[in-house]
């Protein structure tokens, strides 16, 4: 069975271009393999900055003869309905067969193709995964029709088995397949055949080639640690940047020059940012934490060993840097009066057309994470001194350079200003987390900021119905409610989310609608506050002000329609990210509808304590047999309730028990009730699953031997009133009908 070579050579292909390219390269080439009728046991994709390789291993040499049967109209039919399945089925009208099916007799087409030389497939399937190969962005040169990343110069296609090498031929707009390619550009130039996969990847390496990416991003790595090393120095690692630097290079050759000592000064993000954005330099630090040097890579031997261009970088790299310490120092005198001229300026900066300015948003902010502060330990004045400052840094000149710095700049800004510790902290925290693998914020003052930064921003733009969609979520919605979650349960939060919810939207929609004053804004919010929800705040609101003013109460009036059903789209997002959450930590989607059933689903904390001893219980057999008691019960209380048309909740009486399983029953369900409830009083839902679970073996005899439906009216209503008391008590714990099975 021979193995397949193609590698495609052309000028350099982006290195953020690479890892993909080579990927779509395999998958169009042997999916086409495939369904051609091709067979092969194994492939690999590679890529350098001028080529992308494939090599496919125990090919079929040829396809399979096939033979297709496809029953076509009836003998008789139309004869433009037979010639449409003639022309359908690829045959002549002369070739179709009559048989016999019991129904009559119908035209069947037999469709045989011969197999085909695995060379003849692969010309074909190459050629079309070149003109139609998915880059992001593509060129035309020449006079060719061709579309490549860049241009494309020669194409190797070479099928190899034990009796050599074969050429696979083929040309597309005057680029003829070969067995030749070319080494590095500058170093080994030459052309050179090969006529096999060992024997490219050997000749390469010997051309100053390293062929695949993960071990020149091995040797970089290994190289630039010893180096950093030997002069007592660390490199700092940065796994993005090691992917695209091996993607620059074809034989990478590691060298370590130093920083400026008039730039020592700078914060050492500062001087990472701008080596990695601007020149793709690794940073090297001493064992204080300063960046002192840095690691580039060039992509050839020099006879110097490198001294030209190391010179040359650190050049370019003195330039950079001055542009750096200038904005560093603008900043710090801007900084040192207290950031007051960011902050104004921060009222010209539009957050949203429809949300405000960035000023605004820092407003919210402030007064949200006072709200926020006490339920989080942290001071009401300094969580909302330190909503007003963490945007401030969007103001300055680092972030206008260096974007991603963002927070990080704002907590150096905050201590120039003389803020406090905890002010400087929530500046770089109140944005996290930002992923699921992020650090969640715990000092007190980050977490009442950064809860309320993702909360105003969910509000905002649920309140001007700009919600995800699909797959679309421009505003990152679902990462910020992912966050709320995250930092809720990650530091044993207690707090009902639905009436921050509900003050934030009365603040967003009285700005989008600008129908009632700040003053008045503030008094509803107050009451929510007190009272927990909107609807509660605004009758009392209604009561205190009652309908004296019209325009007040419209304002009002159409607040109490919008803001509740809001509050209700948007606790139903939560719960939706909070169900992927719980998903990804092996807790499955109905225990959690189980859980969301039960009162008090805004508080994060307190829904996923339940849900995770829900859980925990179901794994044991009492849990999983009580469950199917109570379901049993359920089912034939709902049953007989629909079918007399009344609810059996009066209270079974022990009076009419007869038998030992019966009174049993009525004892453990005393004995349940009395353990139960103090139990969910004190929140404690694990020794409330352990009472409930002592309910198995007693509800399993009662039904083993008592009959529901007796012969006499007063038993059967008794023990039906029996079933619903278990329903209750099995119902107080978690809501156990929305279990799966």
């Amino acid at each position: 069975m021979p193995d397949l070579l193609i590698e495609l050579f052309s000028e350099e292909i982006p290195a953020r271009m690479q890892a993909k390219a080579a990927s779509d390269l395999q998958r169009l080439v042997t999916n086409g393999l495939v369904e051609a009728g091709l067979t092969y046991s194994g492939a690999g994709a590679f890529s350098t900055p001028r080529r992308l390789a494939l090599s496919v291993e125990g090919l079929t040499a040829e396809s399979p003869d096939t033979r297709e049967e496809r029953k076509g109209p009836k003998v008789g039919a139309p004869e433009k309905a037979i010639e449409g399945f003639c022309r359908g089925a690829g045959i002549a009208r002369e070739t179709l067969e009559a048989r016999d099916t019991g129904k009559g007799e119908v035209y069947f087409a037999v469709i045989e193709k011969p197999g085909r030389k695995a060379a003849e497939i692969i010309a074909e399937v190459l050629e079309d995964a070149i003109r139609n190969f998915p880059w992001p962005k593509s060129m035309r040169w020449g006079s060719g029709s061709l579309k490549w990343v860049r241009p494309l110069h020669s194409i190797v296609c070479i099928l190899t088995d034990e009796a050599g090498a074969e050429i696979v031929s083929f040309d597309i707009d005057g680029i003829k397949s070969g067995d030749a390619t070319q080494g590095h550009r500058f170093m080994a130039p030459n052309a050179f055949s090969v006529t096999s996969f060992d024997d490219y990847e050997s000749k390469l390496k010997r051309a100053k080639v390293v062929l695949r990416a993960d071990e020149r991003a091995d040797m970089i790595w290994s190289e630039a640690s010893n180096q950093a090393f030997a002069a007592g120095l660390e490199l700092v690692e940065d796994k993005g940047l090691l992917a695209e630097v091996s993607g620059l290079v074809e034989w990478p050759v590691v060298l370590m020059g130093t920083i400026a000592d008039d730039f020592l000064g700078l914060p050492p993000e500062v001087l990472t940012a701008s080596m990695k954005e601007h020149q793709k330099f690794f940073s090297v630090r001493d064992k204080t934490g300063q960046v002192v040097r840095f690691v580039t890579v060039a992509n050839r031997e020099t006879k110097d060993h490198g001294k030209t261009i190391l010179a040359g970088n650190q050049k370019v790299l003195f330039a950079r840097l001055s542009d750096a310490k200038f904005f560093w120092e603008n900043d710090l005198r801007i900084a040192k009066t207290g950031g007051a001229e960011w902050l104004n300026a921060l009222g010209n900066v539009t957050f949203h057309n429809k949300l405000g300015t960035v000023a605004e948003l820092v407003n919210r902010m402030a007064a949200l994470s006072a709200d926020f502060a006490p339920l989080v330990n942290a001071d009401a004045s300094e969580a909302a001194a330190a909503a007003r400052f963490a945007k401030a840094d969007l103001s300055s000149e680092m972030i206008y350079e260096f974007p991603d710095l963002q927070g990080l700049m704002g907590r150096y800004y905050a201590k120039e200003a003389g803020l406090s510790d905890a002010i400087a902290a929530a500046a770089q925290d109140h944005y996290s987390p930002l992923g699921p693998s992020d650090d969640v914020p715990t000092a007190p003052v980050s977490v009442s900021v950064a809860l309320a930064e993702k909360i105003d921003k969910l509000t905002g733009f649920w309140a001007i119905d700009e919600k995800p969609t699909g797959s679309k979520d421009p505003f990152a919605l679902r990462r910020a409610a992912l966050g709320v979650i995250r930092l809720v349960l990650d530091n044993d939060l207690r707090l009902s989310l639905d009436r921050f919810i509900d003050a934030q939207l009365v603040r967003h929609k009285v700005k989008v609608e600008d129908s009632l004053t700040n003053d008045e804004v503030n008094e509803l919010v107050e009451l929510i506050a007190k009272h927990g929800v909107f609807g509660a705040a605004y009758r009392t609101m209604k009561e205190v002000w009652g309908n004296a003013d019209k325009v007040l109460s419209d304002g009002f009036g159409a607040l109490e329609q919008s803001v509740p059903d809001k509050s209700v789209e948007l606790l139903a997002f939560f719960h939706d990210r909070l169900k992927v959450y719980l998903r990804d930590e092996g807790i499955s989607h109905d225990v959690i509808d189980a859980s969301l059933a039960m009162p008090g689903n805004d508080d994060l904390l307190l829904l996923v304590n339940r849900a995770e001893a829900l859980a925990a219980f179901l794994k044991t057999d009492d849990g999983e047999n009580l469950i199917q008691g109570f379901k049993r019960a359920n089912n034939i209380l709902s049953q007989a309730e629909e079918k007399d048309g009344v609810e059996y909740s009066f209270g079974a009486d022990i009076k009419f028990a007869d038998s030992d399983e019966e009174k049993a029953l009525f004892a453990a369900l005393d004995a349940a009730d009395a353990k139960i409830a103090p139990a969910m009083e004190a929140e404690d839902f694990a020794a409330a699953m352990s009472a409930m679970a002592d309910l198995r073996t007693p509800i399993d005899a009662f039904f083993e031997t008592v009959q529901i439906n007796a012969e006499s009216d007063l038993l059967r209503r008794n023990r039906l009133n029996l079933l619903h008391r278990i329903r209750t008590i099995c119902l107080s714990v978690a809501d156990l009908r929305k279990l799966a099975g």
